[in-house]
Order: C-alpha cells, then sequence, then structure tokens
C-alpha cells in the first residue's frame, strides 16, 4: 500500500530514519563507554524496543507500570522504571519483578522502608535507584540534602534493596535557549551527579552508578565525566519539531510525521481545516521562546525523501478533531491545497503524538512495510 492512500489521520513512521537514529545513540554510547537504557515512553513499541536491544541496548526505561508490563511480556528482561514509586503500585511492582529484572525508583526514605517492609514479607530482593534532582525541580533529592544522606543509607543497609546508584533526568534542557546554554545544562548534569556520589563515597557510601540523560543533553554534550556509566535518551528514536528547535537534530532526522487531509477549504480563505486535531497531534505547543510563530506543528511536503517545510503555513488552533491552518497567501493557499489533498505534519512533540495514536504504520520510501502496535494503555 502506498503511505498516501491511508485512511488519516495516519501516523507514519520512516523505517529508514528510525534505524538511523538508532544506530547513531547506540554508537554514542558505545563511544562514550556507558550503556544504553534509552526510555521507551517515546515509542511504547515492542519492535522497537526489540530492535534498540539487538544493536545494543542494555534494557530499556519506562513511564508507568503498564508500560514495564508491556515490555516484560515482549521479552525485555532489564527494565528501569523511572518515575518515583508510588505507594499503591509497591505490590504489583514486586510481582512484576519476580518475572524479569525491574529496577524502581525512590525519592523519600518513608517510601524506601515501605518498599523494604514489602520485600521482607515477599521475602523478595529488588532493585532500586535514588533520584537526584539537578535543577529541573520536578522530582527527586535535592543534591547533599539530609534527606538523600538519610534515605541512601537505609537502602544500602537493607538487606532487602539492591542500590543501583542515583538517577536524574534534566528536563530543564527544553527549556534552554540557545546552543551554549544546552551544552551548559548538559555539563550541570554530569557535573551534579557526579558532586552527589563523591559526597555520598566520602561517608562511606558506595554508589555503583550514575544514569542520566535526556534526548537535548546528550546530543549537546561532547563528552562525558568517568562517573557516569548509563545514559536515558528517549525522544531521539523519533525526534521531532522540538528537537530541531532546539539543535538535537536536523529536520531530515525527524522519523515520525501524521499524515492529514484538507477537509474544508473556503475559497478565498486564509484558512483550511484538517482532520488532524488535538487527538492526533497533541495540544502541546512547542518550544514557543524558539519559534518564529506559534504552530501545533511543522508542515512540510516530501521531494525525493527529503523534508521540505512550508514557512507560509501555520496550525493556528486545534479541537478535538480539526485542525485550522492559516497563510497570508490566501491564493497560494487555495490552488496548492485543495479539499481532499494531502498534507505531513513534523509534530511538536513525538512522545505525546505516538500516545495518542493505535499504531506506527512504518514506510520505506513511500510504501507501507508494516504496522506496529503503541501500547497505550494505562493499567
Amino acid at each position: 500500500m502506498c503511505c498516501e492512500e491511508l485512511p488519516t489521520p495516519a501516523l507514519l513512521l520512516d523505517y529508514s530514519r528510525l534505524l538511523r537514529n538508532l544506530q547513531r545513540m547506540q554508537e554514542r554510547a558505545r563511544q562514550w563507554g556507558v550503556a544504553l537504557r534509552p526510555h521507551a515512553k517515546t515509542h511504547k513499541c515492542a519492535e522497537i524496543a526489540q530492535l534498540q536491544c539487538q544493536l545494543g541496548a542494555c534494557g530499556v526505561t519506562v513511564a508507568t507500570l503498564a508500560e514495564a508490563r508491556f515490555f516484560a511480556d515482549a521479552g525485555i528482561e532489564d527494565i528501569t522504571w523511572a518515575f518515583p514509586l508510588p505507594l499503591w503500585a509497591i505490590e504489583p511492582a514486586l510481582e512484576l519483578a519476580s518475572r524479569c529484572c525491574l529496577r524502581l525508583l525512590v525519592d523519600s526514605k518513608a517510601v524506601a522502608e515501605a518498599l523494604a517492609s514489602a520485600c521482607m514479607r515477599r521475602v523478595q530482593r529488588i532493585h532500586v535507584w535514588l533520584e537526584i534532582d539537578c535543577g529541573g525541580r520536578r522530582s527527586g533529592f535535592l543534591p547533599n540534602s539530609p534527606a538523600l544522606m538519610e534515605t541512601a543509607r537505609f537502602v544500602v543497609d537493607s538487606p532487602w534493596l539492591i542500590f543501583d546508584g542515583l538517577l536524574t533526568h534534566a528536563g530543564h534542557a527544553y527549556r534552554a535557549s540557545s546552543a551554549e546554554e544546552l551544552q551548559q545544562i548538559a555539563l550541570q548534569e554530569q557535573q551534579t551527579m557526579a558532586e552527589v556520589a563523591g559526597w555520598l563515597r566520602t561517608a562511606g557510601i558506595e554508589v555503583p552508578g550514575l544514569s542520566i540523560g535526556s534526548t537535548p543533553t546528550m546530543m549537546a554534550a561532547a563528552s562525558l565525566l568517568p562517573d557516569i556509566t548509563e545514559i536515558r535518551p528517549g525522544n531521539y528514536v523519533f525526534y521531532d519539531y522540538t528537537q530541531v528547535l532546539l539543535g538535537s537534530c536536523t529536520l531530515q532526522d525527524c522519523a515520525l510525521t501524521v499524515l492529514a487531509t484538507v477537509v474544508s477549504h473556503q475559497t478565498s480563505a486564509t484558512h483550511f481545516v484538517i482532520d488532524a486535531g488535538a487527538l492526533a497531534l497533541s495540544l502541546d505547543p512547542g518550544p514557543q521562546h524558539l519559534m518564529p510563530s506559534p504552530s501545533y506543528g511543522l508542515l512540510v511536503h516530501e521531494l525525493d525523501g527529503t523534508f521540505i517545510p512550508e514557512p507560509r503555513l501555520r496550525i493556528a488552533r486545534l479541537s478535538q478533531e480539526h485542525g485550522v491552518v492559516v497563510t497570508e497567501h490566501p491564493n497560494y493557499l487555495h490552488e496548492r491545497y485543495p479539499v481532499g489533498s494531502r498534507v505531513r505534519i513534523v509534530e511538536n512533540h513525538s512522545c505525546l503524538t505516538a500516545a495518542l495514536h493505535d499504531h506506527y504504520w512504518v514506510c520505506d520510501a513511500s510504501s507501507v512495510i508494516a504496522q506496529w502496535k503503541i501500547a497505550r494503555y494505562r493499567s
């Protein structure tokens, strides 16, 4: 089947670009001498996770317990759930850990104590990371805080908890305004982790591993500090318009696009309507501080395998199923995009966009070669 013949909105995945992105990040990890544990919340797809592991990834990172179950069922044997462990999830997490190597994330002593008690009742040990806030001000212990020291001692001393080390995520990298600022955040992420590890080691607490990484910081980093043992980028499998604006990739690296159809276009109007709304593109506005004009994605057309942007068009508004594309060139607009014509959109945030679709249409050139399920359920 030809990609242009698909019912819309359709999520298109360019296989060649995907494979190139996977290989490039795996090679970066190899050159740096660290493990790559990609964050699979981006793709939520067994076939992509299996490709990553075949290329050398040590396992995957997930955002939910449902994702952990899905990837365990798909044969992935080593999984980090990189989300602060909720108390309600302790028992089901330990149940899953009985059939794969599941690594849990903790950022409070209360949760560590509850986890250790549950492990003792079950006579079961579990791997634990302690989360560090390296500047994002979301979750995680503040560096060198008394609470971190107290919790680390508890975890190390517990016979039921296996201390994997420290884990962080530089989510504030997405707020960077320049390549120089992004490089500084990437360095800060590493330095914070090395300093905290050194502080704990001075207190007699061995820190086996340091896990870092977002796609922007891993693409901005020229090298890694020797203490770093693992990186966890996720978005790099597809990239998106946000990553293009941040400088993490070029437009030609973007492997995921949304195919949509023009469904309404009135004569001489300065807009037309497509069948890709908020439930196909997501309402993520992208990094507006870097955008020349606000748009819910970048409209492109493909010429000989190359994405050519449409600078005169932008997606100005979204409702549930409608996308409103506007322009200041109505004559050009009506001639180029009559009702029934197709458009391609590089989404602002591929992780959220993928989570809105049931499957990928995997494409090679203009042909559909496979259909891969997206595991977007929550339980």
